[in-house]
């Protein structure tokens, strides 16, 4: 089987062919330190964590960079507001960065690169654009001449001629980007641009505002310059696979395009990869409509889901597409995420009872010292989805039947003291779901060696517990019966609920 992935640079998919065999180089754009990050944010760096791990499982040498854009007037306005310094507040915000990505599992890149630490780099590519009549300074500004670089749009699909016409004459960059954009009326915001189309490489200093010493003068640099000199000095000139939201496509990563490409004289990354939006009911996710959303606010709210069901709630779309953010679509994944949680805990829960003869083992449950039979019809499934174009719904599919059969012989070792089925079928089962799930980031947390967390709960105790369960279902309070039964199952009890309202529960 042969891994495909869909290139939006050649709208189409494609065979995945590294530049060098066995090994990944992949950039993903990072975030704009200026708040916390939200579900958009959770949306693709899940995805592309998704991506990496499947690379490593399938055998690459992945090496993973991402970036934090820490000079931005999204940071200085903030630190307007505060009264504080650029820094303070970028430093603030990649702290909280990656306390929310730890949340959701995802693991830290091989390098994180800071536009701060790479002025030097984003310098001399500037004057190489320069020197090659790409770029020119005009009034402490620098610029790059779009029409010169013939490629401009490959990425897009935009034509220059057909923005020009579509603006009627009047376009003009976004002076928080420095990207293209379209104006009905005004004047444009950049006067001492040759051409309209021409974006920030450079930009002079402003009173009161942060700035570093260049051949053009005090500034600092644009957005897009930043990410071009980030990829060439950590990944070389042409990488495998560049990422980012599809909200990038245009205008940073076409601008990342013409920027590299033309100093280099080679392309920037074989594969573009882009990943779809995040809607809150139907609409685009945004500040003004005030359906913006917070990781931290989400798992911090008193109904919050786990996170890996958040995790679970963004595998279940393809990557490419727009999700939905709703409470249904929450209420859902809460669900799925319960039914393969319980498969996971299979092994910590019934391993002894089985016979089993390493559940005393330190590296217990740890995917990293278990070895599964590849040629396993789950795991050719899984991996036919994921070779698919990281087809995390399929994927997903191969995961919940592992967790429905492993759930289902818990439940008759509950009901009949004894598994119907050969013990060590039942380990290759969930060793095969724990990998595979790990695959995905999905994980549950091995209870503590020795402990016994369901002691700490008397009989009494879990009778009351019951008890308020079985009162807030007849007043349909469904997010609170939900609740008692995750607190009782972090505590090691297992409810079985049967007809006619009777609940039974097993240590």
């Amino acid at each position: 089987m042969s891994l495909t992935l869909y290139n939006t640079l050649s709208r189409q998919k494609q065979a995945f062919e590294p530049l060098e065999p066995g090994a990944v180089k992949m950039y993903c754009c990072g975030v704009t330190v200026y708040d916390y990050c939200h579900l958009g944010h959770a949306r693709s760096y899940i995805v592309w964590d998704t991506v990496r791990r499947y690379l490593m499982w399938r055998g690459y040498r992945v090496r993973y960079v991402q970036n934090f854009t820490d000079i931005d007037d999204k940071i200085l306005n903030r630190a307007k507001q505060e009264g504080s310094t650029m820094k303070t507040v970028a430093e603030r915000y990649t702290q909280a960065y990656f306390e929310d990505m730890a949340r959701l599992n995802i693991l830290e890149a091989d390098v994180y690169t800071y536009a701060t630490h790479t002025l030097d780099g984003i310098k001399r590519l500037i004057g190489e654009l320069e020197a090659k009549g790409m770029a020119y300074p005009t009034g402490g500004d620098v610029y790059y001449s779009v029409r010169k670089f013939e490629g401009y749009g490959k990425l897009s699909g935009r034509k220059l001629e057909d923005m020009q016409a579509g603006a009627s004459g009047r376009v003009t960059v976004s002076p928080e980007t420095g990207g293209i954009g379209q104006e009905a009326a005004g004047e444009n915001t950049a006067p001492q641009k040759q051409d309209p189309f021409d974006f920030a490489l450079w930009k002079g200093a402003k009173p009161g505002e942060p700035s570093w010493d260049s051949p053009w003068g005090p500034g600092r640099p644009g957005w897009h310059i930043e990410c071009s000199a980030m990829v060439r000095e950590q990944l070389g000139s042409t990488i495998d696979i560049h990422m980012g939201g599809a909200d990038l496509v245009f205008p940073h990563h076409e601008n990342e395009i013409a920027q590299s490409e033309a100093a280099t004289g080679h392309p920037l990354a074989t594969y573009w990869l882009h990943n779809g939006m995040v809607n809150v009911g139907g609409e685009k996710m945004s500040k003004s409509l005030g359906n913006f959303t917070t990781i931290r606010a989400l798992l911090d709210s008193p109904d919050a889901p786990e996170p890996m069901a958040l995790r679970l709630f963004v595998l279940q779309a393809q990557y490419r597409k727009p999700i939905d953010f709703t409470d249904a679509a929450i209420a859902s994944a809460k669900n799925s995420w319960q039914t393969i949680g319980d498969g996971l805990r299979f092994g910590y829960q019934y391993g002894a009872q089985l016979g089993w003869s390493d559940v005393q083992d330190s590296d217990f449950g740890d995917p990293a010292a278990m070895r599964i039979d590849r040629d396993r019809e789950a795991v050719l499934q899984f991996q036919t989805a994921m070779d698919d174009d990281f087809n995390t719904p399929g994927a997903l599919a191969v995961l919940f039947d592992l967790a429905k059969d492993l759930r289902r012989a818990g439940n008759v070792i509950l009901h009949q003291g004894q598994a119907d089925e050969d013990a060590d079928t039942l380990r290759q089962q969930w060793q095969t779901l724990v990998c595979l799930a790990a695959v995905l980031g999905l994980t549950v947390e091995p209870p503590a060696q020795g402990s016994e967390s369901s002691n700490s709960l008397t009989d009494g105790a879990i009778a009351t517990l019951l008890a308020e369960r079985q009162a807030a279902r007849a007043a349909k309070n469904f997010a609170e019966s939900d609740r008692i039964r995750d607190e009782l199952q972090a505590q090691g009890i297992t409810l079985i609920d049967k007809p006619g309202g009777v609940t039974e529960w097993h240590r």
